[in-house]
């Protein structure tokens, strides 16, 4: 059995944490809010799981809450504290989705406090039940580092393996977009975080392929926002037909850059 987070520290150190989440909501007030994703290449004290023999694989992000489902309530409960004070209509997401039953347990509860309930597509299997998913909730967010680290069975910590976790490989994009169609389908929002959306001519494919929403670093902002400002909605289509159509990371680049450059 693994080891189990208990103790007076580790609720205080739960409580210092949401109340740090919550002041964050009303200083901006945002629309999307991610709940805990500790675990892994992401260790908190008071919740993750010492010794797990392989933890991005292991107890991480809404699994916490499987053994621990106070923390969850409670950081739910802050948030929906704050969105009450700023007037704002949150949206909530909860990361390291795998199935839908996760899905719509996690949007009941969200739902409860008058949210807006999401989950993040980071594991295959949510990308392929997107459309399964959104029966069940009212939006998804692609985090597409971890889609990529998991779709290519590859550390995205390892530097020998930076081939491997290149957002534009073929595979990575076609869960992208079987995930963005899902929603157009729907018609419910689904975004994308993560280095995929920082890269200008991925965000014109991206687009194309019926992305929502991008979420990036400040500093990539600009960037993306001018090379979208030079293309139409029907080129960016192209360029996601040209970038699935690609037998590698390299082609999809080069048939996406000759398309919105030629």
């Amino acid at each position: 059995m693994l080891p189990q987070p208990q103790g007076r520290a580790v609720g205080r150190g739960a409580d210092r944490h949401l109340r740090a989440g919550a002041r964050r909501l009303r200083r901006w007030p945002l629309r999307r809010v991610r709940t805990l994703d500790a675990g892994s290449d992401k260790p908190v004290a008071f919740a993750t799981h010492e010794g797990e023999e392989n933890p991005a694989l292991g107890v991480r992000g809404l699994r916490l809450s499987f053994s621990n489902p106070d923390l969850l309530e409670r950081q739910l409960d802050a948030i929906a504290a704050a969105a009450v004070e700023t007037g704002t209509e949150a949206w909530v997401m909860a990361p390291m989705v795998a199935t839908v039953a996760e899905a719509a347990d996690f949007a009941e509860g969200v739902r409860r406090r008058g949210l807006k309930a999401g989950v993040m597509v980071e594991v295959p299997s949510a990308a392929l039940l997107a459309h399964r998913m959104l029966e069940v909730v009212d939006f998804l967010s692609i985090g597409t580092n971890d889609l990529t680290q998991y779709t290519m069975a590859a550390d995205r910590m390892a530097t020998d393996l930076a081939h491997l976790t290149d957002p534009w490989q073929p595979a990575v994009l076609q869960l992208i977009a079987i995930t963005a169609e899902a929603g157009r389908q729907a018609g419910k929002p689904v975004g994308v975080c993560g280095e995929a959306a920082a890269d200008p001519l991925l965000a014109c494919a991206l687009v194309g392929m019926g992305v929502t929403s991008l979420s990036m670093a400040a500093a990539a902002v600009r960037p993306v926002g001018a090379r979208l400002a030079t293309v139409s909605m029907d080129t960016c289509e192209d360029a996601a037909e040209a970038a699935l159509a690609a037998s590698d990371p390299r082609a999809a680049r080069e048939a996406v850059l000759a398309l919105l450059e030629g």
